[in-house]
């Protein structure tokens, strides 16, 4: 018999995943796009692009720990399914939404040349969302 529980790992750990590709994809479109701009109007492309590129990233790790979390926990199968679910999709949802920050912060870095530091919070700001998600619910598990 099928312990829905088990499907609460692979859900925390897809859902983070598959939101750090979309945002790491968004973001790396955006940048191409601006470092494109700069070369043909005969600027420097800012390599700083590449930390708003692979911010979302660490939401995968973040669905890691609250996957392995879920593992050690000693709650019921639909407990542990609901929190690999919502909380994947909201690590997800994070890196997403951090990939369409970053996009912009490439857009604006790279036509402006200032503002890198002020770009750098709101990309962390989105991500602080996902670190709320992963250490609430693994508190919760405790």
């Amino acid at each position: 018999m099928l312990d829905i529980g088990q499907l609460a790992f692979g859900a925390a750990l897809s859902f983070s995943a598959v939101g750090s590709a979309f945002g790491v994809g968004v973001a790396g479109m955006a940048a191409v796009g601006a470092w494109k701009k700069c070369f043909v109007q005969n600027k420097n492309a800012p390599f700083l692009l590449i930390a708003f590129i692979s911010a979302p990233l660490t939401q995968t790790i973040y669905g890691f720990l609250l996957m392995n979390a879920i593992k050690g926990a000693s709650i019921d199968p639909l407990g542990k399914l609901g929190s690999g679910v919502f909380g994947g999709m909201a690590i997800g949802f994070s890196a997403f939404f951090q990939g369409k920050v970053g996009a912009n912060a490439s857009d604006a870095l790279a036509e402006t040349g200032k503002g890198f530091g002020n770009y750098l919070l709101a990309v962390g700001l989105v991500e602080t969302i996902a670190l709320f998600v992963m250490v609430f619910l693994i508190i919760t598990l405790g």
